[in-house]
């Protein structure tokens, strides 16, 4: 019998015995072969064991309309640290661009400004001109979340402002006192720290606070959590209170700290949750912390330490194995997987001496994106892979 023959799920079976560099060879055989070993069913596993594929901890595919082989194929560049590098755009005044990036669009925050740019579908490369542009604050954007209705900024006019996608109108939210430096929404909640040292709750329907709640200190990041039953704040550690407290969203209360060995100044500069159980952490103490909200006390269960003692500016998750971070010397954007607790890629992308921290950072399946005082770098790992076929 021809191997082309057998029953599917027989043959499902032989090939998960294979590895990528020999289903690509056994691709070549013939079509009819190519067209099976082809299928994403075929990759699955493979993918989930490699770095940036989409596939997420809980099996969620992100990126669905990009075949997986194709992504096992990039996957191994973002392992091994090759991709080609560009300077989109550049500017003369130095800033604290923030990113935001759905699908092929690019959202960048310039001063009081928030740009949309389009990105080519095939090679990834910004449009020269942004399609549309957000304004309205009278100072510094600090912060931006995009949904899929509403742009909402935080700025340091202490205004928050939401923009409409849909129609060329905004709603300004009034209540804090100083900077706004932080915000996150989902589903119709927006939750903003300040350097007044309150967070806010706010919802898209009202212009007044829902809560405002004292945290006695400089709230430098926020996170709902996926549940929407409660969220995280990060704060500057300036005064004798931990920088990490979960937050219940109805009652505005505490429920409790993270952490309490933080040294003074260890601010909490970013923050993401990869799961409802799952939070990243980075902050000035050089330190990248996963904290398990499952276990009572809720503790950090691992952590990776920036080797040259820089302060962490920014992070993500590709959902699985994957964390890109942003340092604040040389504007270094490193790679790390999760398995291991040394770095895996490091890229330099500043020269000079004092040069600006990586402020934000984004990435897709193929192209990682990163902002810094006064350019936009990218780096495309669609590079043909030496390591399959």
């Amino acid at each position: 019998m021809l191997l082309t023959q057998l029953p599917e799920d027989v043959l499902y079976h032989i090939l998960s015995y294979l590895d990528c560099r020999s289903l690509s060879r056994l691709s070549q055989v013939c079509k009819s072969i190519y067209r099976f070993v082809s299928r994403d069913a075929v990759w699955r596993r493979i993918a989930k064991e490699f770095l940036n594929t989409g596939i997420t901890w809980n099996g969620t595919d992100i990126y669905p309309f990009i075949p997986l082989k194709e992504r096992v194929k990039i996957a191994q560049n973002w392992y091994y640290g090759v991709c080609r590098r560009a300077i989109p755009l550049k500017w003369k005044t130095k800033l604290l661009p923030w990113l935001q990036l759905e699908g092929n669009t690019l959202f960048l925050s310039q001063a009081g400004d928030i740009a949309a740019y389009h990105l080519h579908q095939d090679s990834g490369r910004l449009q020269r001109n942004p399609f549309e542009i957000y304004s309205g604050h009278t100072g510094d954007v600090c912060r931006f979340v995009v949904t899929d209705s509403h742009l909402i900024s935080g700025g340091s006019d202490s205004r928050i402002l939401v923009h409409s996608r849909r129609v060329h109108m905004s709603v300004e939210l009034t209540g804090h006192k100083q900077e706004v430096n932080c915000l996150d929404s989902k589903e119709g909640l927006i939750v903003s720290g300040s350097r007044d040292r309150t967070a806010r709750i706010w919802t898209l329907t009202s212009r007044c606070p829902r809560h405002t709640i004292p945290t006695y200190d400089r709230v430098w990041s926020v996170a709902i959590s996926p549940t929407l039953r409660s969220f995280v704040t990060g704060t500057a550690c300036c005064e004798n209170y931990s920088p990490l407290r979960i937050w219940d969203v109805e009652r505005s209360e505490s429920v409790c700290s993270l952490g309490s060995d933080f040294r003074r100044g260890a601010g909490v500069l970013d923050m993401v949750f990869e799961s409802p159980f799952q939070l990243f952490t980075c902050s000035y103490d050089t330190f990248i912390r996963l904290w398990d909200l499952r276990l009572n006390p809720r503790k950090c269960v691992m952590a990776w330490e920036e080797p040259h003692d820089s302060a962490l500016y920014c992070i993500q998750t590709d959902g699985n194995h994957m964390i890109a971070s942003g340092s604040s010397y040389y504007g270094v954007v490193r790679l790390w997987d999760k398995r291991q607790t040394e770095c895996l890629q490091f890229f330099q992308l500043s020269s000079q001496p004092l040069s600006s921290p990586v402020y934000c950072l984004r990435f897709s399946s193929s192209h990682l994106y990163a902002a810094l005082a006064t350019s936009l770098h990218s780096l495309d790992f669609r590079q043909n892979p030496n390591h399959i076929g």
